[in-house]
């Protein structure tokens, strides 16, 4: 049987790309972690480039490594969200957004992290409750806003320093100071959900959980914002954080059911 001949490349091609993009595709949920050897055999590289591009990765931030080991960090999820945020998504949560704002009689939204920002992708709003007009394709910064807190939640370690030394105060509320930055941030980790009382407007509370892929990675964050004037902080947890989690469960249902379709599975 003859074998396939590769594909003829441009003069533009540039094959060092082709190699490092090998490398990231090498890992997978099968493979979250790998030996230089490793990785080198799954992409088909020598060890000597292989050890290149895992290095740079690293020095990046797209990848990890403990001197044997390498694993890929959240970061490499950056490199997906120009394409959720412009396909899937949207149309995935807007229906569950819609659903959920009416239950609650609040506003309800979905973020993605970009850079030290949040991007939103979807939202619907009730009355309006911020001096600035939110829409899709709206940015704040992450570290004072519930989505922001829920997605820095996944970022390593270095990542996330860099992030929170770079927060600024935006009212009299804002937290600013990394220490305690990160102290909340681990608290959101660890309790699965976030709230922000007043720190990216005056009079503006909200509350958000974060949205999974099929394998457990944290794509994107969804939120319920409301006036401080109208609901207490405990009523937060108590009425609209169960409503906000069946929300996201449901969210992530259709997304693994999205990939599941994509895949031809």
């Amino acid at each position: 049987m003859p074998t396939e001949e590769a594909p003829e490349r441009g003069a533009h091609f540039v094959q060092s790309l082709e190699r490092g993009l090998a490398v990231i595709r090498a890992f997978s949920a099968e493979r979250p972690a790998m030996t230089l050897s490793e990785v080198a055999r799954t992409a088909g590289l020598t060890r000597a480039a292989t050890r290149r591009f895992l290095l740079t990765l690293a020095d990046l931030g797209y990848m990890r490594t403990d001197g044997r080991l390498f694993s890929p960090t959240p970061r490499v999820l950056d490199l997906g969200y120009a394409y959720v945020a412009s396909a899937g998504l949207p149309d995935v949560v807007q229906p569950h957004l819609e659903e959920l704002s009416a239950q609650v009689g609040e506003s309800a939204s979905v973020s993605v992290l970009e850079g030290d920002d949040i991007l939103y992708v979807a939202r619907v709003a009730t009355t309006r409750i911020m001096t600035a007009t939110v829409t899709v394709g709206t940015r704040f910064p992450a570290a004072a806003t519930s989505m922001g807190r829920v997605l820095l939640a996944g970022i390593t370690s270095d990542g996330l320093a860099a992030r929170l030394a770079r927060a600024r105060p935006l009212t009299r509320f804002t937290v600013t100071d990394p220490g305690k930055l990160r102290a909340e941030v681990e608290r959101v980790r660890a309790q699965g959900f976030a709230v922000v009382d007043q720190e990216l407007e005056e009079g503006l509370r909200s509350l958000a959980v974060p949205l999974h892929d099929a394998s457990g990675s944290v794509v994107a964050a969804a939120n319920v914002s409301t006036h401080a004037g109208r609901t207490p902080l405990e009523e937060m947890g108590r009425r609209l954080l169960p409503a906000l989690r069946e929300t996201a469960a449901r969210i992530e249902a259709d997304l693994a059911s999205v990939t599941r379709r994509g895949a031809g599975v």
